[in-house]
């Protein structure tokens, strides 16, 4: 192979790395506490398309989310669509619930929790997020509104809405 055929198959190998690669999370945050903020003002202004767009999307769950869930395993048999479709119902169910009962309520955080974590191959599923925060007339309590958070790549943003009390 001469250094022309070389220098070819490097850059094709290039652009076949380049074509293939999954690319970031959308609409991420820096830090939980950057989420929560987020998540918070979401239900203060009501805006449930802003609280949509910081979760996972469909995307996102099938290219980077779902192919290390044991879920996905062969023996499993379970159909990313259905794998999905129970999620994303849950969690819109969730999300409806809490608009209902602390939407257009404004809260400063103070801090967020979690009861755990699930680490993957490339992400690390932080499970039960509790937000400490600050009511209007300055008393401070927990306040479940999503239930967990995915951080990929130093990158953070709700997982699901799905709180289970």
């Amino acid at each position: 192979m001469n250094r022309s055929q070389f220098l070819a198959s490097v850059l094709a190998l290039a652009v076949v790395a380049a074509c293939s690669r999954v690319p970031p999370l959308a609409n991420t945050r820096a830090s939980a506490n950057d989420v929560a903020i987020a998540v918070l003002d979401g239900l203060a202004r009501g805006d449930r398309g802003g609280l949509e767009a910081l979760a996972v999307s469909e995307t996102e769950f099938r290219d980077q989310v779902w192919p290390q869930l044991p879920a996905a395993r062969p023996e499993r048999n379970l159909p990313f669509s259905y794998v999905w479709g129970d999620l994303r119902q849950k969690s819109a169910g969730a999300l409806n619930n809490t608009l209902v009962r602390v939407g257009g309520q404004r809260y400063e955080l103070v801090s967020v929790s979690f009861s755990g974590r699930t680490d993957y191959d490339t992400y690390t599923v932080h499970r039960e997020a509790t937000f400490r925060v600050r009511e209007s007339a300055g008393e401070q309590t927990d306040l479940r509104v999503c239930g967990s958070m995915i951080e990929k790549d130093g990158a953070w943003k709700v997982f699901s809405y799905v709180v289970d009390d």
